[in-house]
């Protein structure tokens, strides 16, 4: 295995000697996981700074948090990618920033996202291969217009649940059902 897509138990491995103190394990927990966060980053906030700040922040998190991961609720990539989305949302809310969503070619990281949640986490957050690409766009079209609406600003423009449901004019309960059955919907039509 390359340290460039590390397994989940080296990972989970670095992580835990990082929740004792050990800085060169955090290091290299760094040197694997970064260049997969950074991406997402990039593509939630649009900005290279504020990527980097969001990047840096997130690191300084997992170093605080490391002794709260908890391998049998997520993968560890997962677990850092939530850290790192949750930094990002709270950046997007602090510079009042509005993305906008004008190439369907961005919803490429969905599939990544999809990926490090329930599939194979050591993927890396860019250089989907083209028939990755259709697939997923596919997918994306069968889902109802409000399903992928929401999936897109909740993914894409970096709004959080209760932010798409005001900018949709829907009920907050309503927009977290879309949501979570269009990621559901999403999983089921790319295994296939």
């Amino acid at each position: 295995m390359t340290t460039d897509r590390p397994a989940n138990d080296d990972l989970h491995a670095l992580l835990a000697a990082s929740a004792l103190g050990d800085r060169a394990a955090f290091a290299r927990l760094y040197r694997a996981t970064a260049p997969k966060l950074f991406p997402l980053a990039l593509r939630i906030l649009k900005s290279r700074g504020l990527a980097e700040e969001c990047l840096q922040d997130a690191y300084v998190k997992v170093w605080q948090h490391a002794a709260d991961y908890r391998p049998q609720v997520a993968a560890p990539l997962t677990w850092m990618v939530s850290i790192l989305r949750h930094r990002a949302l709270d950046l997007l809310r602090r510079n009042r920033r509005e993305q906008v969503l004008d190439d369907p070619e961005q919803l490429v990281p969905l599939l990544d996202l999809i990926q490090q949640r329930d599939g194979d986490p050591n993927e890396p957050a860019t250089g989907l291969d083209e028939p990755d690409r259709r697939a997923l766009l596919a997918c994306l079209e069968v889902l109802r217009e409000d399903q992928r609406q929401g999936l897109l600003l909740a993914y894409f423009e970096g709004l959080t649940h209760a932010e798409v449901a005001a900018r949709m004019n829907i009920a907050l309960g309503t927009i977290k059902s879309w949501i979570r059955r269009g990621l559901e919907q999403l999983k089921r039509c790319l295994d296939t």
